[in-house]
């Protein structure tokens, strides 16, 4: 018998070592698991740890650029790391966002996205990336109106009488552009189809250009920002006939927007940061606070005012609602009226 209890009390030692070394590799697997997770924790906590690139699609020198240097400036402070920008221009700012979307998705590598992104989307049919799936938004920033320019001699004086002007002269008003699928381009063109008018695009290589014939009177109506508008329309060579917002710009109070007159227009040029998908969520937080942070502070609306712009603060789930909203509404007017980049 004593010889039987002994065999007992070995089987059940046997049993609790067995299940405590079960207990231990469950418990030592779970850990395993979870080292991904909170190594990429720590990763984000440390952020950044080396200098951060900052991808932009336009030439140094312009709005895209400006803004980029002054933001990537203010993280680097806030940062403590340099936030280096890199000019891929090319393709409508294809050539940057493609690159963007084919860098490790690890938080050192941003594009500066814009409306450009959004137009893109339908505009060109083999892009080898899709914006909405490949990107993710981290933070917005800025909102620039245009304004829908003629000259002071032109017979129409409110969006009512030039759309009445234009349906007496279908297809005789020529419209101005920076070129095909630029933003005062789509201005005119989600104009003209919420209108039912037709104006004769003629698109120039760039909005300088356009700008000179408007003045020449070679065009009769093009769609400029208010930051490069509204010295001409102060100084009275220029009338603005709206602004392009969903409210009037406080650059230009006296000034009606075209949904005024057309009821649920809007186009407004937009740039924020993106990052290629799968970034880490707690990386994109930090972005998305930091820049939100900028926004908020005077000397950083200030400097925003000069360029025309008013700051447009977003959590990262907004500004992915707002950039697939700005992708449909362009799509559907691109489709409308067919039109293919050159």
């Amino acid at each position: 018998m004593q010889r039987g209890a002994n065999l007992r009390g070995t089987i059940a030692q046997g049993v609790q070592a067995m299940e405590l070394s079960r207990r231990q590799s469950l418990h030592l697997a779970a850990g395993a698991a979870a080292l991904p997770v909170l190594s990429r924790i720590a990763q984000a906590q440390a952020y950044p740890t080396r200098p951060v690139r900052i991808i932009v699609g336009f030439a140094p020198g312009g709005g895209t650029d400006v803004l980029a240097r002054i933001f990537g400036q203010w993280l680097s402070e806030r940062l403590g790391r340099p936030f280096l920008i890199e000019n891929r221009a090319g393709a409508g700012g294809n050539i940057a966002t493609e690159a963007a979307v084919n860098a490790r998705p690890d938080g050192y590598t941003l594009l500066m996205a814009g409306t450009s992104d959004a137009i893109n989307a339908t505009l060109y049919e083999t892009l080898k990336f899709n914006f909405i799936r490949d990107i993710v938004p981290v933070a917005s920033m800025m909102q620039v109106p245009n304004a829908m320019l003629v000259l002071p001699s032109f017979p129409a004086k409110t969006i009512a009488e030039f759309i009445a002007y234009a349906k007496a002269n279908p297809g005789k008003i020529n419209m101005g552009s920076g070129g095909t699928g630029s933003m005062n381009h789509m201005c005119g063109e989600l104009f003209k189809m919420m209108a039912g008018i037709n104006l004769a695009h003629v698109p120039y290589r760039g909005g300088a250009s356009a700008l000179t014939d408007l003045l020449g009177g070679q065009i009769q109506v093009f769609f400029a920002t208010t930051a490069v508008s509204i010295e001409y329309i102060t100084a009275g060579r220029l009338r603005a006939l709206a602004v392009t917002s969903a409210t009037r710009s406080e650059f230009l109070p006296t000034i009606p927007t075209v949904g005024e007159s057309l009821p649920g227009y809007e186009a407004n040029t937009w740039w924020g940061i993106a990052a290629p998908k799968n970034t880490p969520a707690e990386i994109i937080h930090t972005l998305n606070q930091q820049v939100n942070v900028a926004l908020a502070d005077p000397k950083m609306r200030a400097r925003l005012a000069d360029l025309g712009g008013l700051p447009m603060p977003m959590t990262p789930a907004e500004f992915s609602q707002f950039i697939a909203q700005e992708t449909e509404k362009w799509g559907k007017a691109i489709r409308a009226v067919n039109i293919k980049a050159e």
